[in-house]
């Protein structure tokens, strides 16, 4: 064959499979589907932006759109600055109008029924307060999902160059060790570094070391030890020296850890403030508002109504309080806390499972019953059905001393029911948030205690982890091939809490005849499975990989590890110790202090009601000849307290504030786990329920003996009066 005819023939072939590669769209759309893959929790936003965002073609200030194109970059999303502004301007506009045809439609529909109905100015401000902030909210957003990127992949850093020492220690090859470690992480610095081979092999950069330059530039203003760490392990690839090399690489992994320990050490210094001001500014003020509330209600002629209660204390405040603990939580530096390998274990599918809320349900329905009966009793015909009263005095069951006071509290005026004001409801009321608090803690605990038992049967191994990779790596470097050195330092062992996970992957090695790497990782027997550690999982993977390279590689590299993690241990103590007193005092504040406050305020407020409700009647009962003669101020007085209507009953006060401390306790544990161990879903779901049962206890309890002390103090007050 000629030179034409091999052209002929091997040019039609080529042509032949780029036509079959025009046709195969899967390949054209490689990219986006990784992309999606990589980052689906942003999707939705993304079809948003698209969506809404081109509404309103919006021109963005050059600095603002450098500034937002920066966090879009980082949060990877596909989407412009101006789509991010179209999109807030839109939603503002939407809610604005929107909440303006619901007030006036509920304004003329209440006209309908009643002439003297008013325009709902209140609801109006609060849609437009609300369309403003929804508009800096979204236009802030590619910030706040920028800082949660960053939050979840500067937890995996220490790891992520832990990974690329130790390949290079034995194979000096930057790609492959970037590959190693995209391989072994998880999302989403798995993603970036996949990324980084990605810009490679599609010829955007002409090198790994331009790739991950550039990569780094991210990370400039946020962790100044990543680069560096990273421009050391450049650094090793021009050593001549092995022993230089292996040095710098070994100096790259103590860079990134004293920079860790020192970014913790500030953040420990600065999150203190912010926390105090969270627990002033969300709780203790809020709380101590309540005691003027009946005095206020009654004086502004019921301005202000159960309702705007229950939108201030358990909307407005709550999202106040979760907007100043996000920044403290996303300021926070990452670099160690990960979180444990959740998804992966056995039990995962139980964590996950949402019918234990409706058997916390069942558990909490019978005391959610009885803190509604005061309600179920006045708005249905049940007492009618009965026979029985709508009411009963103190007087009727023989506690003379408070007089006239209803136990349920409930008063009819023109054809209305109003209430409910007595203290016995006040003290039933108390069953609604224990009934949610126990549905919540029930349901949380059946969904967590086996994996918490789990995980700290892991954190027991995990503590004697490093002498006994240690030990393996000496069996290993004395020639014994990996898969006996398990059986050997699990002999070794015993009795230690690490002895199970040495003799599951002997067992699966000797009974089952797998090779290391199925013995560790296999889907339904290996050993990783049943202790999902980051730690473990990291130090196994590393061992399969070096285990390749010869029994001398691995050895030192399982010595390398066990030396990273004495030190990684170092810093994490010290850490824990610097966020005690922090985690300590919020931790008393939410589980003590704010039940406590919240209770005696609660008993302050029902003591103020009762004593207002009844003190119209008193002045009621006066000689209208002095009424008259003191000009009918007095007569006013009796009209303004006398009115019910206009007078918030403290049964819904309690309610609201026991819903408000439910979600403070949901909000401060979320931000205190976030803290102190960082991202982990695990323990953040089980000290939730532990907190709720023992904030929520304490509440009741001293809601219980308040309410009863100060009503008993009001009564007396009242016969002396009377």
């Amino acid at each position: 064959m000629n030179t034409d005819d091999i052209l002929k023939k091997y040019g039609s072939k080529i042509e032949k499979q780029m036509n079959q590669f025009d046709n195969n769209s899967d390949f054209t759309q490689t990219y986006e589907s990784y992309k999606e893959s990589m980052f689906p929790d942003f999707s939705k936003y993304e079809k948003w932006c698209k969506s809404l965002g081109k509404t309103f073609k919006i021109k963005v200030k050059d600095k603002d759109a450098n500034e937002i194109q920066k966090n879009i970059n980082i949060a990877h999303l596909n989407v412009s600055p101006s789509e991010v502004m179209g999109l807030s301007a839109v939603l503002m506009c939407v809610i604005m109008v929107c909440g303006f045809l619901f007030c006036v439609g509920t304004f003329l529909i209440s006209k309908s029924q009643n002439t003297e109905a008013e325009f709902p100015m209140l609801m109006l401000f609060l849609f437009f307060g609300f369309s403003i902030f929804m508009f800096y909210f979204l236009s802030k957003y590619p910030s706040r999902l920028a800082m949660k990127w960053r939050l979840k992949a500067s937890s995996q850093m220490v790891p992520a160059l832990l990974y690329v020492v130790i390949y290079m220690k034995h194979t000096s090859n930057l790609e492959r060790a970037i590959a190693f470690a995209a391989e072994n992480l998880e999302d989403p610095l798995a993603s970036d570094f996949k990324t980084i081979l990605w810009n490679v092999q599609t010829k955007r950069y002409a090198t790994i070391k331009e790739s991950i330059d550039s990569y780094l530039e991210v990370w400039r203003d946020y962790s100044l030890e990543f680069i560096e760490s990273f421009h050391l392990v450049e650094s090793s690839l021009f050593e001549p020296s092995e022993g230089r090399r292996v040095e710098i690489l070994e100096r790259s992994l103590s860079l990134i850890l004293e920079g860790v320990y020192d970014k913790m050490l500030k953040y420990t210094h600065e999150v203190k403030s912010p926390l105090t001001n969270v627990y002033m500014l969300g709780i203790v003020l809020p709380t101590l508002a309540l005691a003027i509330l009946p005095l206020a209600s009654t004086l502004m002629g019921g301005a202000i109504k159960t309702s705007h209660l229950f939108i201030v204390f358990n909307l407005i405040i709550p999202f106040f309080v979760i907007y100043l603990t996000y920044d403290i939580m996303y300021k926070r530096p990452g670099g160690y806390g990960d979180s444990t390998l959740l998804q992966k274990n056995p039990l995962y599918s139980k964590f996950v499972d949402k019918r234990s809320l409706l058997k916390g349900f069942l558990v909490a329905l019978p005391i959610l019953l009885v803190g509604f009966f005061p309600l179920i009793w006045m708005y249905t015909p049940l007492h009618t059905v009965l026979g029985l009263p709508l009411d009963w005095t103190f007087a009727d069951l023989g506690f003379g001393f408070l007089q006239n006071v209803k136990i349920f509290g409930i008063e009819e005026s023109m054809g209305k029911v109003y209430g409910p004001f007595g203290p016995i409801a006040m003290i039933m009321s108390l069953c609604v948030p224990l009934g949610i608090a126990t549905m919540f803690s029930y349901s949380y605990k059946k969904r967590t205690e086996d994996m918490i038992k789990e995980k700290q049967k892991y954190d027991e191994v995990e503590k004697e982890f490093t002498s006994s990779l240690f030990q393996l790596g000496n069996r290993i470097g004395d020639g014994i091939p990996a898969e006996v050195a398990f059986g050997k330092v699990a002999e070794s062992s015993k009795g230690t809490s690490s002895e199970g996970f040495f003799m599951l992957v002997s067992d699966n090695i000797r009974s089952f005849g797998m090779n290391v790497d199925r013995a560790l990782f296999d889907n339904n027997r290996g050993a990783t499975i049943f202790y999902p550690s980051h730690l473990i999982v990291m130090s196994m993977k590393i061992l399969v990989e070096s285990v390749k390279k010869g029994l001398q590689v691995a050895a030192k590299s399982l010595m390398s590890i066990s030396e990273y993690v004495k030190n990684v241990n170092k810093v994490n103590e010290r850490l824990r110790d610097l966020l005690a007193d922090i985690i300590s005092d919020m931790k008393s504040n939410m589980s003590f202090m704010a039940p406590m406050l919240s209770g005696i305020i609660i008993g302050l407020s029902g003591m103020i009601t009762l004593i207002l409700s009844n003190l119209g009647g008193m002045l009621g009962t006066t000689d209208s000849g002095a009424l008259s003669g003191m000009g009918g101020t007095l007569s006013n007085v009796t009209e303004m307290f006398g009115n019910y209507a206009t007078m918030i009953p403290p049964y819904w006060m309690q309610v609201v504030v026991g819903i408000y401390l439910i979600e403070i306790v949901f909000i401060l544990t979320s931000t205190l786990v976030t803290i102190n161990n960082g991202k982990d879903d695990l323990t953040k779901v089980s000290e939730t329920g532990r907190n709720l049962k023992k904030s929520i206890t304490t509440y009741v309890l001293i809601a219980f003996i308040s309410i009863t002390a100060l009503t008993l103090i009001a009564g007396f007050a009242l016969a002396g009066i009377g």
